[in-house]
Order: structure tokens, then C-alpha cells, then sequence
């Protein structure tokens, strides 16, 4: 994966309002010991394009333009970052103290009352639901010719065990990033996995970075279909989780041929599907690596 140079794709103005991502509370502990802890700072954002509204996202506020941006990419209501003229996001516009994301699109959206209307509720938390046919668009999808050594997800799990985290000084959120072989590329925490993806998708298109052979996405959250769909969306062919799989996510990532490796923690991974994709060498994992049976 790469940055490309600038080229001559209008961008889109974003505003920066980032939140504070954490708040201080007093709480008694087993020994009936006051202390004061930190939790994350969860919002609501409510989402307008061309002053239509859209969806209410709970979310910690770290990137809020960027996941406006992603989401409007994953749920396909924006073919190309060229189509935002604008994303500017208020704190305190909404009502009971949700703050409003307001896009300006450059041309609006064709039928964006009917591709609104069909709706695909998801498991996870935070906001995870999808407008229209989840599935429309697999057979569209081509994956690039992509391979994981297992050297190289040690590498990756060392690296985000590595980092610096909300949930290391919180909890309670999940965590999402996108790896050029083991050099990381940027790290996200929110409330929902969906909301962490949807921000790396806007990362990448404001940046203008194209998932190729090399990229893995890391994600603590389970492997759920809108989250192999969203990952074969941004071009990525290699997943790998902290969690596990769902019976819909391992059937979407076997159409996809899209490689899914989850429990992957220190020396222990399983790898659900796409097995062709890995380069295992058994002898860097004591005890041996874990594989499902028949993938």
C-alpha cells in the first residue's frame, strides 16, 4: 500500500472536530475504596446529506469527518471521495446533546430516499446496519493476489500489542487498523468495530491509499459478513482478528476467497478460510499452529 502523489481529485473540505476521547468518573472498588477512573467518551452523531437525514452514530468522536466519509463509501451512498463537496461536524447542534454531521454532496445522491429505504441490521455494537442487498455486490469484488507468512502475522499481532490504546486506559472500545506488510498504517478506536472500519475507509480515500498484495486489516471485533464485506470493499484480501467468525462472515469470506484468521493472539491464530493464502511454518508457534479442519 501506498500514498500516492496528489493528483488532481478535488478533496473534500473537512472540518476537525475531535472529541476528547475519554472521561474521568469516581467509582468504589472491592475494598469499598474510592478512585477515579477513565471511561470512553461515547456520542451520538447524528448524519445529514443534503440536509436529509440519514443514521444517529454512537461514537467516541477521535476522527468523526473521516467516519462520516468512510461510512458514506462502505454504504455505498458515494461512488468516489470527489462526490463530497463538504463534511463539517457540530458537537453540541443536536438536540439532547448529540452532535450533527451536515454533507454536502457536489451533485446530491440519485434516489437516496429509495437506496435509504432497505435495511440490513447487523450484529455489534455500535452502529453496524447496511442499506440495500448486502450481498449485491460480492461477485463484483476482485481481491488482489495477497499472501500472510506467518512470520509476518506475528509481526503484525506484536504490533498491536505494541500499541498505545483507549482500551489499555479505559476499555470498553474496539480497535481497527490497517498494516502495509508489518508497518502499520493507522490505528482506530471507537465504540464499534463498524464505526473503526468505516474511519480507516475514509483514511483512505481522503488519502488517497489503495490496499494492494501486502495490506492486512486487524481488527478486535468479530468477523462479522458487514465486516468482511467492508474489508474486501477497501481491496484488503487478508482479515485477522482478536475474535472469532460468524456463520455469515465465514460464508461471505469463502465466496470472496478472502483469507480470515481469527484468535489471533501471541503465538495462537486459527485460520477460517482462504488457508491457501498463508505461508505457515509450524515451527515459530510452540505448540504448533491451530488450523480448521477441512479449510
Amino acid at each position: 500500500m501506498s500514498i500516492a502523489s496528489p493528483t488532481s481529485t478535488v478533496l473534500p473540505y473537512l472540518t476537525q472536530a475531535q472529541a476528547e476521547l475519554t472521561r474521568h468518573i469516581d467509582v468504589i472498588n472491592e475494598h469499598g475504596v474510592h478512585e477515579q477512573v477513565s471511561i470512553p467518551a461515547e456520542r451520538a452523531l447524528t448524519l445529514y446529506v443534503d440536509k436529509r437525514e440519514i443514521v444517529t452514530l454512537m461514537t467516541l468522536g477521535a476522527h468523526p469527518e473521516l467516519l462520516v466519509l468512510g461510512y458514506l463509501r462502505n454504504q455505498r451512498l458515494v461512488a468516489d471521495v470527489s462526490d463530497v463537496e463538504s463534511i463539517t461536524v457540530d458537537w453540541e447542534a443536536g438536540e439532547d446533546g448529540a452532535g450533527v454531521a451536515a454533507v454536502k454532496t457536489r451533485h446530491g445522491i440519485a434516489d437516496i430516499a429509495a437506496r435509504t429505504e432497505k435495511r440490513v441490521v447487523t450484529t455489534g455494537c455500535g452502529q453496524g446496519s447496511v442499506f440495500g442487498d448486502l450481498m449485491g455486490e460480492i461477485d463484483g469484488l476482485a481481491l488482489p493476489d495477497a499472501r500472510l507468512s506467518q512470520a509476518r502475522l506475528y509481526g503484525v499481532l506484536n504490533a498491536i500489542r505494541l500499541q498505545e490504546t483507549t482500551y489499555k486506559s479505559a476499555g470498553s472500545v474496539h480497535g481497527c487498523a490497517l498494516f502495509n506488510g508489518e508497518q502499520m498504517q493507522i490505528f482506530v478506536e471507537d465504540v464499534g468495530r463498524h464505526n473503526a472500519i468505516d474511519t480507516i475507509a475514509g483514511w483512505m480515500w481522503m488519502n488517497n491509499v489503495t490496499a494492494n498484495v501486502d495490506s492486512i486489516f486487524y481488527t478486535t471485533g468479530r468477523l462479522t459478513s458487514e465486516m468482511v464485506m467492508k474489508s474486501a470493499q477497501m481491496g484488503v484480501a487478508v482479515v485477522v482478528s482478536r475474535s472469532g467468525i460468524t456463520q455469515m462472515g465465514y460464508d461471505v469470506a469463502t465466496r470472496l476467497k478472502l483469507c480470515t484468521i481469527g484468535r489471533a493472539t501471541n503465538k495462537h491464530f486459527l485460520c477460517y478460510t482462504s488457508s491457501e493464502r498463508m505461508q505457515l511454518d509450524p515451527t515459530l508457534a510452540a505448540g504448533g499452529v491451530h488450523k480448521v479442519a477441512g479449510v
